[in-house]
Formats: C-alpha cells, sequence, structure tokens
C-alpha cells in the first residue's frame, strides 16, 4: 500500500513531503493538484482547499506538518523526527519556524511575485520582494546562523528541521534569489550541502526543468 500524495511539486509544502519520503526511500503516488485551482471534491481531503493532502489505505490528512509527523511514525526505518523529548520540539519549532516565519518572504514574497506572478501574466512587485530580501529576512537568517554548529540544525543529524528550512529556501532558489554567503556563510554551507544530497538533487533538478517549461525558459 503506497501513499498518495495530492498537490503541486514547486509548493515548498508538497516540497517537504516529498522530500521526507525520499530521504525515507518510500515509494508513493503523486497526484497533481493546483493551489488556489483545486478540483470539486478536493475539500473533502483537505477541508482548507490546501496542499498537501494525503491519502494513505482508509486515511486521510491534511497539512504538511501533520502528515510529515504522521510518515516518519508509520515508516519509522529511518526517523526524521528524534525521539528525544527536546530535540524533539526543537524539530517541531524549527519546522513552523520555516512554514510561519521563512515562508512569508522566501514563499509568498519572492517565489510568488517573481514566478506566480509572471505565470498569471503580471508583473512582479520587486519593491515587496527587495522589503523582503533587505529588511525582512535578514533577523530571520541571522538566528538561523546562530543556530547551527554543522551541517544540520539538530544534533549534527538531518531531520526535518533541515528538511522545512531547506524547503523555504529552495523556493527562494526558484525566485532568483541566495542565501548570501558573506553575511550568514554557515547558513549558506548548510543549503548547499543540503541540496547536493543524493535524495535532493534529482528533486530539485526536476522542478527546475518545470519551471523552464512553465516559464517558455
Amino acid at each position: 500500500m503506497k501513499p498518495i500524495l495530492y498537490g503541486a511539486p514547486l509548493s515548498p509544502y508538497v516540497r517537504k513531503i516529498r522530500l521526507l519520503l525520499a530521504f525515507k526511500e518510500v515509494e508513493y503516488e503523486s497526484k497533481m493538484i493546483v493551489p488556489y485551482a483545486t478540483p470539486e471534491g478536493y475539500e473533502q481531503l483537505n477541508p482548507l482547499k490546501r496542499v498537501p493532502a494525503l491519502v494513505y489505505g482508509e486515511h486521510t490528512l491534511a497539512d504538511s506538518a501533520v502528515i510529515a509527523h504522521f510518515l516518519d511514525a508509520t515508516f519509522a526505518e529511518k526517523k526524521l523526527i528524534p525521539e528525544d523529548l527536546f530535540l524533539k520540539a526543537r524539530c517541531e519549532w524549527f519546522e513552523k519556524y520555516a512554514d510561519y516565519e521563512l515562508a512569508s518572504h522566501t514563499t509568498f514574497t519572492a517565489f510568488s511575485q517573481r514566478i506566480l506572478s509572471r505565470l498569471a501574466g503580471k508583473q512582479p512587485d520587486e519593491e515587496a520582494i527587495n522589503v523582503a530580501i533587505e529588511k525582512k529576512l535578514p533577523p530571520l537568517c541571522d538566528y538561523l546562523e546562530s543556530q547551527l554548529n554543522g551541517l544540520f540544525f539538530i544534533d549534527n543529524t538531518l531531520t526535518l528541521a533541515d528538511i522545512s528550512i531547506a524547503s523555504q529556501l529552495i523556493s527562494f532558489e526558484h525566485a532568483g534569489e541566495s542565501i548570501c554567503e558573506e553575511k550568514w556563510p554557515k547558513l549558506s554551507q548548510f543549503y548547499q550541502h543540503f541540496t547536493q544530497l543524493t535524495p535532493v538533487a534529482p528533486i530539485l533538478s526536476a522542478e527546475k526543468a518545470m519551471l523552464r517549461k512553465l516559464l517558455g525558459a
């Protein structure tokens, strides 16, 4: 029995689940659901009509964090959420930090303006992007820089925290931006290392190819 993941690959929240499943080497089915244009009946899978949604046997789940924690417990051979209660809480904290704080600027501003606006035939709001990059993101990156003592955020081991943060930074890269190596050397190194990991590289490559096709580049 394979999990069925509903969503658009370029969504950072769908990407988070795809990466988690890739690291766990779990086979799954993908069903394309375009955000903001969900088909009739999709609310039965996700009552908020957002992506992702997951169907696993008789079970249906919505929200990337809920789905990630369920999958980590269900396919427990390669744990990506620590067992230690404090480290588990730290992992959950970084996941929320990525999903709610980073996302506002990397995905819902930079990516949305540079990519989604273009797909909709609109001009990006470069002023909004500049505010996000110059004013909003720096303190968030400062904090992440201060939390890194190696290549990963928790106990120098790959966890859902790393996947969640990197998922947002990938959206930032798709928007044509990058983490400044001079300002945030540890965060930049974290991202470069993460995107070169074996399960990540093909997913990122496929996303870039999809973007080129969508944008006609």
